[in-house]
């Protein structure tokens, strides 16, 4: 597993309510809960290296959390941010096991340019993620789409997509992925659009004064 994907933590063994996180992100360190099998495991991040790495961190990218002399490969389920100041608040991790069916979204990157773009159409991506099944050891980090076989008002689906060794996918086989559609359709489909009657505004309240 490279360095980006290794996170050192610390165990907290106390205080682990609102007054402990606070102290310890003044401290510029990140409150963070170990989930699994057993129970939680309490621990603080270093923020400075958490936020260097945190860019390479999809939802199933496999993660080794090392607390002491213990060693923890997870996935990071969620993080909390405060926006306003660009500090992340909390993290949240679920321990994964060897031989552990896991259930998650993983994301759909597109690559190649469409036959259909090349004669004039715009490649829309209708879907980003689908939900799969996998054993830890075959999880994907995403799934790569090559569409360059796409052609004007093509339509791939989920179906169409090959998907890794030892991965099943969840959601719906004819869910639409991407399509090419000519600008001309997409004109005409804003055009409908503006043509649309406007509500009547206050209708209800004359139907009211009828009564």
């Amino acid at each position: 597993m490279s360095s980006s994907r290794t996170l050192s933590a610390e165990l907290r063994t106390e205080d682990f309510g609102s007054r402990g996180a606070r102290r310890l992100l003044r401290s510029n360190r990140i409150p963070a809960v170990i989930y699994g099998k057993n129970d939680p495991v309490h621990i603080s991040l270093d923020n400075q290296e958490f936020s260097n790495k945190v860019r390479h961190f999809s939802e199933t990218a496999l993660l080794k959390v090392i607390v002491g002399k213990n060693e923890y490969e997870c996935l990071m389920k969620d993080y909390q941010e405060d926006l306003i100041r660009g500090q992340i608040k909390h993290v949240d991790f679920y321990e994964v096991t060897t031989g552990q069916v896991l259930r998650t979204m993983v994301s759909l990157v597109l690559h190649g340019t469409p036959i259909g773009v090349r004669e004039g159409g715009v490649l829309d991506q209708v879907a980003y993620e689908a939900e799969i099944e996998s054993l830890p050891s075959d999880l994907p980090e995403n799934i790569q789409i090559d569409v360059s076989g796409l052609e004007l008002n093509g339509v791939l689906t989920l179906e169409d997509v090959e998907f890794p060794k030892g991965v099943k996918l969840l959601s719906d086989p004819e869910g639409v992925v991407a399509i090419v559609q000519s600008i001309r359709e997409e004109v005409e489909e804003e055009e409908e659009e503006g043509d649309e009657e406007p509500a009547l505004v206050g209708a209800h309240k004359e139907s009211d004064e009828e009564d």
